[in-house]
């Protein structure tokens, strides 16, 4: 344990709480890093930096207010930008939280992890704080991640769910804390959703009826019990334990790019395992005595001087915190627990552990909204400078300290001591690889290095769920570059993400392909995969992340899809599918799954099965068969317009659309057999929108636009 912490712990000890709140810090998040491809030593290090004064944000500062540095170099400050949470929630007032969420850069993205103490606090505070937590999960902003967490005496520290914009699927993890049977575990790849049982519910945020708060703390009853326990040494171990468990939690906080936050809710360990206690006039006299009389045997040095492994095993701790550069925002649930039911000294180690991380102690706080609530608003402004130094790719954490020049009177800067340089991805850990998988998808942000397209469209399906096929297409050469031989792991995810940040559906994959069998083939054209989602009706996001699993190499795809009402509702025609030659690509469909694997294949005309293209490519003045598939139309003569749109989004001339055939399905679907030409369209790429108008032609229905290449 390193001076400061012993300072700090002894002083705390020996003077009043109140006294010593003041003038708490909140460090600011990881730097993103981001590179132009995956060769390259420059790396752009966004550096998110928080002023507050009086305990409140400063805001309108400038670039010129900045100075960073690395070492004793001054960096120069390449990209400057200010985030204003209240602003960005008022500019997407009306628009959906996915809307909110976009107007934030990942760097100034805030990260909660909501770590209950199951071991360090009395099972009637843990109850009630669960309760108080799932009501200020509703008030986070819309681009805030949150997670849950639980450290317990027997099972350590568990995630129960990782970070995720879903607010329901938080409350059911709050609700449960990982451990009710009620749950429908569903195989979430990146365990951004904890339940599948009613996941497609985008409106509210209540978790289904879950154990009472009786049985509940019976539960927690065998680790508040162990926590009790007199036997000092057992209380050591257990101290270690746990100061090892956040040590490794903090670790994979360093994985998570953005502004991180651990809010601790706990009563606190004891610390006088790590100081020692205070004695009285009469056990002083006694130790006095056995000194004297060389019973040394009679003198705990432990007992009275405190744990000098314990100390160390806290210092490391709160070093891969600070490493991390994840807060810890400590909550004394103290003021929830049962009435009577005490702990010692439990928060002189609160205050350290929060100190010590740049955060703040919240004591005795019966309301955890107002904690939280004083929490948000000192971390409502984020100014994200950028500079790009030169490094090795050696995973190296390097120093770094941001100047506020002309410093306002009382103005505290707060942010990131270092940042660490890239590592090779097939040298990152298994958690660093999923965390950064789950910020892509929920990022949301498209692009990549490799080329791949996805077409979802939506088919009546079992119940009130769609049927939702997802095509996608990876680009062989691209997926290939840097691998010569050897296994090629190709990862696919996909996720149904609605407005308010709520998770539909998803599925994920790993395909691990032997190139010796399947290498020309990949480089001939590249590789399909046929997935699906199971949704409500409503606007969802689909995002498809594929990611090399060697190299590291990805793209992530976001393609909007409405599910219609198709029973009864009105008319609706899906995107334009172009049906491409068989054996262009190398595809792979996934095994049958969810409600909906005995759904018949969706992409059927004149009794003949097709697989559509995801981008389709159409040579340049040839017409291109094309199929419409439409629910609910009137009956009568059909008539379609086309319309191209160039990659500004501007109606270009040219193209014509031919119908040629109606035919009738079930469920009152039309399919409408038809022919594109691009005619006149130079090579590039366009969208194709389509409108059908059918009977008197009152009520004409739009498809949605398909991209599409002329070559």
């Amino acid at each position: 344990m390193t001076p400061s912490t012993t300072r700090i712990l002894s002083t705390v000890v020996c003077a009043t709480l109140s006294t010593l709140l003041t003038g708490g810090l909140l460090r600011a998040a990881e730097p993103t890093q981001r590179f132009g491809g995956e060769r390259t030593d420059v790396v752009a290090v966004e550096v998110p930096v928080q002023v507050t004064r009086d305990g409140q944000a400063v805001r309108g500062l400038t670039a010129a207010d900045f100075e960073v540095y690395e070492g004793r170099k001054k960096q120069v400050i390449t990209g400057f930008e200010m985030v204003d949470l209240a602003a960005t929630t008022a500019t997407a007032t009306g628009t959906g939280n996915e809307a909110a969420a976009a107007t934030v850069p990942p760097a100034a993205r805030r990260h909660f992890l909501l770590l209950f103490d199951l071991s360090n606090s009395e099972p009637k505070a843990i109850a009630k704080a669960r309760s108080a937590a799932k009501d200020v999960v509703k008030d986070l902003h819309p681009s805030d991640l949150a997670a849950v967490a639980t450290h317990s005496a027997t099972k350590g520290t568990k995630l129960v769910i990782g970070f995720t914009t879903d607010r329901r699927q938080l409350a059911i993890a709050i609700e449960t804390l990982g451990g009710s049977d009620l749950i429908d575990r569903s195989p979430d790849p990146l365990n951004l959703s904890i339940s599948s049982a009613g996941r497609s519910s985008s409106s509210g945020v209540s978790a289904p009826a879950g154990r009472g708060d009786e049985e509940f703390a019976a539960n927690l009853e065998e680790d508040s019990t162990r926590a009790r326990a007199n036997d000092r040494q057992f209380q050591t171990q257990a101290l270690t334990a746990y100061t090892r468990a956040l040590g490794d939690l903090g670790k994979m906080m360093g994985n998570v790019a953005g502004r991180k936050y651990v809010v601790l809710l706990s009563e606190g360990f004891d610390s006088s395992l790590l100081v020692g206690k205070v004695t009285t006039q009469e056990e002083q006299t006694q130790i006095a005595g056995a000194v004297e009389r060389g019973e040394f045997y009679n003198v705990n040095n432990d007992e009275r001087f405190g744990s000098s492994q314990s100390g160390n095993d806290l210092e490391r701790m709160l070093e891969e915190f600070r490493r991390a550069d994840c807060v810890i925002q400590a909550v004394d649930i103290g003021g929830l627990r049962e009435e009577g039911a005490k702990r010692a000294n439990g928060q002189d180690g609160l205050f350290a552990m929060a100190q010590q991380t740049g955060g703040e102690l919240y004591r005795n706080f019966n309301n955890l909204g107002e904690a939280m609530g004083k929490m948000l608003e000192r971390t409502r402004v984020t100014y994200v400078l950028t500079f790009q130094p030169d490094v090795k790719r050696d995973g190296t954490y390097h120093k770094i300290k941001v100047e506020l020049k002309n410093d306002p009177r009382g103005a505290k800067v707060s942010y990131r001591t270092g940042y660490f340089a890239p590592k090779p991805f097939d040298q990152r850990d298994p958690s660093a690889r999923l965390l950064d998988a789950a910020d892509t998808i929920l990022g949301g942000r498209e692009g990549g290095l490799l080329k791949a397209s996805v077409l979802a469209a939506p088919f009546p399906g079992v119940g009130d769920h769609a049927y939702v096929p997802v095509l996608i297409e990876i680009g062989g050469a691209e997926m290939l570059a840097g691998i010569d031989s050897g296994a090629l792991p190709a990862e696919i995810y996909a996720y149904a993400i609605a407005a308010d940040g709520s998770i539909g559906d998803y599925f994920g994959q790993t395909l691990g392909f032997d190139l010796a069998k399947v290498k020309g083939q990949l480089q001939q054209s590249g590789l399909k995969y046929f997935g699906h989602l199971e949704l409500t009706p409503g606007t969802w996001s689909i995002r498809v992340l594929v990611r090399n699993g060697r190299t590291g190499a990805s793209s992530l795809r976001v393609v909007p899809v409405v599910v219609p009402t198709f029973s009864g509702g009105p008319p609706a025609v899906l995107t334009p599918f172009f049906p491409e030659p068989q054996g262009k690509w190398l595809i792979v469909r996934e095994q049958p799954r969810g409600e909906q694997k005995t759904a018949p294949y969706p992409f059927m005309t004149q009794q003949q099965a097709y697989i559509p293209a995801s981008l389709p490519v159409l040579p340049a003045g040839q017409e291109a068969a094309m199929s419409l598939v439409a629910f609910n139309l009137p009956s009568g003569d059909v008539r379609a317009q086309a319309q191209v749109l160039g990659a500004d989004g501007h109606e270009m001339p040219g193209g014509e659309l031919r119908l040629i055939g109606r035919e009738a399905a079930a469920g009152g679907q039309a399919v409408l057999r038809a022919s594109f030409n691009p005619t006149s369209l130079k090579p590039g790429e366009y969208r194709l929108k389509v409108r059908l108008a059918a009977g008197d032609g009152t009520n004409p229905v739009e498809a949605a636009t398909v991209p599409f290449e002329v070559r």
